[in-house]
């Protein structure tokens, strides 16, 4: 995956760090852009659930559909947007660090744009994520070791 790669350590073990991540109504306390963020399907995530999340994009709100492409707690999970103009592409991990003490989060993102989203992604969405992946970096790792604010 091209796009956007960020890693940060969190004094947090993997399953705190997942815990967090993988609960979409967190999204909006780490994620910038996000306004809102629900599960879908009803039950606990796995492959093929999906998690809808409304998002600022520019000047507009826009509603999107995130599915699961992969769940593998506490190590990895990938999300794929299947509607909208703007569809993004996420993977994360979380590594064990300082014998599971600690942990690492690695974030990787990029998107396709369907439709108007083919003009929107390289003159909207990419500058704004290129601003906004290290302030959710930061606001994730806060969180994470300090609680909401």
């Amino acid at each position: 995956m091209s796009g956007f790669h960020e890693s940060i350590d969190v004094d947090a073990t993997p399953d705190d760090v997942w815990a967090y991540v993988i609960d979409p109504s967190h999204l909006p306390e780490w994620q910038a852009s996000a306004v809102s963020a629900e599960a879908v399907d009803p039950g606990p995530p796995d492959v093929g659930s999906r998690v809808r999340v409304t998002r600022h994009v520019g000047s507009r709100e826009m509603p999107m559909t995130m599915e699961y492409t992969e769940y593998d707690p506490p190590h990895a999970w990938s999300l794929q947007g299947i509607d909208g103009p703007v569809r993004g592409r996420f993977h994360g991990e979380i590594l064990p660090i300082d014998e599971g003490r600690r942990s690492r989060v690695i974030m990787d993102l990029d998107f396709e744009g369907k439709g108007m989203g083919r003009i929107l992604v390289p003159l909207v969405v990419r500058r704004q994520a290129r601003k906004e992946f290290p302030v959710n970096e930061r606001l994730l790792k806060s969180h994470l070791e300090h609680g909401p604010a």
